[in-house]
């Protein structure tokens, strides 16, 4: 089986050898434990804790458990037993020395985040894989993106025709790899598993078909203003289920909440976020998306292309072990600019657009944005699904979505 290399590999062995435990988590199938046989696989015994057999013996003797397994060891989806992680905190405490001892996988951040801090406080690197990027997948896993230093200049890659396909296949490792014939067949047992095994024990669900009807809600306003009131009231739920539910899915990774940047809080700027799924595979799966021609041409074109390049800069950032700082940034009067990254030291503003003939007028987002930010703000980029890098005046680039 073909390994395809991650961007994380470097963090990931970084954060092995200067931390005795390291946390990995993200969304089911997005390769946690091929990455982890991959690069540890000589080295760490290898555990999951998924199989009933292997999590009861964990639950009920958790120190004659470790001591059957003893360090260096990965342990697969650590949130099966979370009562592991006192006792792997007394192995710690008595070997701070030992960088790499533990390797923890998990599919969900709910409850493992609090048994992490309450238990492996400054004992523990966490860093998340999510579905692969298109940097990964084009075999370019170190690639920067383009407004950092060190980017080179970006190759531009295929246009338009080629991108649909991809978009409805999604990031998830085993689809890139052509394993599975039928990615719609995958998407829909993907769901199904995600609901059964990763939201049914969680306490603030309650109807799971409800949660389900939420999920496909918030699939079709994809990239749109986000009002969780109405979206309570569509379903016949109380606002704060509603809230409860975002945050499930915030935390098992399956969607990104952008909320909006202030530059200065007595402006008149909308407060709503927006929610984008964090693989467009699964987009295209809930909203019903089967053909390429009808995801680019129909009406949900513009909210999966913009989602597509806000999950990649998103990925790229995060398979780093940066967390990304992520915004929109839309004013009362309905002028917005799509994503604002900010880097630490400027302001990125960046605007999607459909059209594979980007003009200057497109960019007036952007510029709007760094009047009103000042010297802070970058030059930014206009993402297109075509094949020309051209420049769009003095505010901006418009940058084909290959070379992102």
């Amino acid at each position: 089986m073909t390994y395809i290399r991650r961007t994380l590999e470097t963090t990931l062995k970084r954060a092995a050898a200067q931390s005795p435990v390291v946390v990995l988590t993200g969304p089911r199938q997005s390769g946690k434990t091929t990455l982890l046989k991959h690069v540890f696989g000589s080295t760490h015994e290898y555990v999951s804790l998924e199989p009933p057999d292997v999590r009861l013996a964990a639950t009920e003797d958790p120190r004659g458990f470790l001591a059957s397994h003893p360090a260096p060891v990965a342990f697969d989806e650590v949130q099966a037993a979370p009562v592991l992680l006192p006792y792997i905190k007394e192995v710690v405490d008595r070997t701070r020395e030992r960088p790499g001892q533990f390797l923890l996988t998990a599919s969900q951040n709910l409850m493992l985040a609090q048994g992490v801090t309450e238990s492996l406080a400054g004992r523990a690197a966490l860093l998340r894989l999510l579905p692969m990027s298109r940097r990964e997948v084009a075999g370019r896993p170190e690639a920067m993106l383009p407004w950092e230093g060190s980017a080179r200049r970006p190759t531009i890659g295929p246009g338009a025709g080629s991108i649909w396909p991809e978009l409805l296949r999604g990031g998830y490792p085993e689809l890139v790899a052509g394993r599975v014939k039928d990615a719609t067949l995958w998407h829909a047992s993907y769901v199904q598993t995600y609901l059964e095994r990763d939201v049914r024990s969680l306490r603030q669900i309650g109807d799971l078909r409800q949660f389900q009807a939420f999920l496909r809600l918030l699939a079709a306003r994809s990239a749109q203003l986000l009002n969780l009131s109405d979206a309570a009231r569509d379903l016949g739920v109380a606002v704060n289920t509603a809230k409860a539910w975002l945050s499930v899915l915030e935390a098992t990774y399956q969607v990104l909440v952008l909320r909006p940047y202030w530059a200065n809080v007595g402006k008149r700027l909308v407060k709503s976020p927006k929610v984008y799924f964090t693989d467009t595979g699964t987009l295209c799966y809930l909203t019903g998306l089967r053909d390429p021609a009808h995801a680019a041409n129909g009406p949900l074109g513009g909210a999966l292309f913009e989602t597509a390049v806000i999950a990649e800069v998103y990925r790229s950032l995060t398979h780093r072990g940066i967390e990304p700082q992520l915004y929109f940034w839309r004013t009362s009067t309905g002028v917005e600019v799509d994503l604002v990254v900010d880097t630490g030291e400027a302001l990125v503003p960046i605007e999607v657009k459909l059209s594979s003939t980007p003009t200057p007028t497109m960019a007036r987002g952007i510029e709007a944005f760094r009047r009103d930010i000042g010297p802070r703000a970058s030059r930014g980029f206009l993402v297109h699904p075509g094949g020309s890098s051209l420049p769009l005046g003095p505010a901006a680039t418009a940058l084909p979505f290959a070379a992102l």
